[in-house]
């Protein structure tokens, strides 16, 4: 009885843990649905695919951590008259991770809507929600139990009595943003915003008896863009998160560079930079704009407690966007102005 009440607190820990836990990448600013809902839009076009691949602590576990994600974000016009904007957009997410392999995946329809407060200059209050449904697993074949070890030697013939009567949970999910979006001087662009997730913080328990929610995390965000010359520019980011007692911030910078000018959408550009992650990584990005392409790619350098068993060793992570313009009607390209585009 007491072996399993300690294997049962172990498998409960990942969820105990889930304020600490959510899905988040390094290039969080590619994936704007799962920092707030409330910035689905921001960019120049009618439409954006953003993909995200990340595998992290394969040199401290052995089993590396795998983590993949795809956002979309169709933005139009709500009418010719106004400068208002919608955005309708899906969000997936699958991560897999350890010996157990304790995965999850989601699917999150969103809804955005910007609201334009000034004829004369880009401001916007916009209000986003997204909510989907989330499956929760694992898989206990993978785990080594204690009374698999025979006078002091394991194998995995060795039977044992621990059973589990569910691996997989299956649960609905809702988090709603804020957000102001603005410019002032010359071309200097930022948003400001908050938003909370796990709004009716579900219950993530596999088993039924215990009574184990996900807290609801609260996130801050901020972004702001200042050309330097014709050709280049900083762009600043950053989110502080609150989960169940937990703290968390994260953010910095790149600078952008034009190599090739021409057409708005016919830009090619170069953007390097380095991004914190406090009290647990560095992270030196680089992304590539190509015309309506983006390919941009980090490398966590770890500076936690797991510095030492990981060799300072994070996680790779590759992302690739693309948007465009539709032949559309309400299409953004038939507007003056657009909500910040960072």
């Amino acid at each position: 009885m007491f072996r399993k009440i300690i294997l049962n607190a172990m498998l409960s820990l990942p969820v105990l843990l889930a304020g600490a836990q959510d899905i988040n990448f390094s290039q969080f600013y590619e994936l704007p649905l799962l920092r707030n809902p409330a910035l689905g839009g921001i960019f120049r076009g009618d439409i954006r695919v953003a993909g995200a691949y990340r595998t992290q602590w394969i040199s401290a576990a052995g089993v590396p951590y795998r983590t993949q994600a795809l956002g979309v974000e169709l933005k139009s016009g709500v009418s010719e008259s106004t400068y208002d904007y919608k955005v309708i957009g899906l969000q997936v997410t699958n991560d897999q991770a350890g010996d157990s392999k304790m995965g999850k995946t989601q699917v999150m329809p969103a809804f955005t809507f910007h609201k334009s407060l000034s004829d004369e200059k880009d401001s916007y209050l916009t209000l986003g929600a997204i909510g989907g449904i989330v499956q929760q697993r694992f898989d206990p074949t993978g785990l080594k139990f204690d009374d698999q070890f025979v006078n002091g030697e394991y194998s995995e013939t060795n039977p044992t009595q621990q059973t589990f009567t569910r691996t997989n949970v299956t649960y609905w999910d809702y988090s709603m943003g804020l957000l102001y979006s603005g410019e002032f001087g010359s071309g200097i662009k930022y948003y400001a915003g908050a938003a909370v997730f796990h709004i009716f913080k579900p219950k993530v328990a596999f088993n039924t008896n215990n009574e184990v929610r996900l807290n609801r995390k609260f996130i801050f965000n901020g972004g702001l863009s200042a050309p330097t010359s014709p050709s280049d520019k900083v762009i600043l980011y950053v989110d502080v998160f609150m989960q169940g007692g937990n703290r968390q911030a994260q953010g910095g910078f790149m600078y952008k560079h034009d190599m090739i000018e021409s057409e708005d959408d016919e830009t090619v550009s170069i953007s390097a930079g380095s991004f914190l992650r406090w009290g647990d990584a560095v992270i030196p990005v680089i992304k590539l704009d190509m015309n309506k392409m983006a390919i941009g790619m980090t490398y966590d350098v770890n500076i936690s407690k797991l510095a030492a068993a990981s060799r300072m060793r994070g996680g790779f992570e590759v992302t690739v966007s693309y948007r465009d313009f539709l032949n559309i009607r309400n299409s953004s390209s038939q507007k003056l102005r657009c909500p910040v585009s960072l």
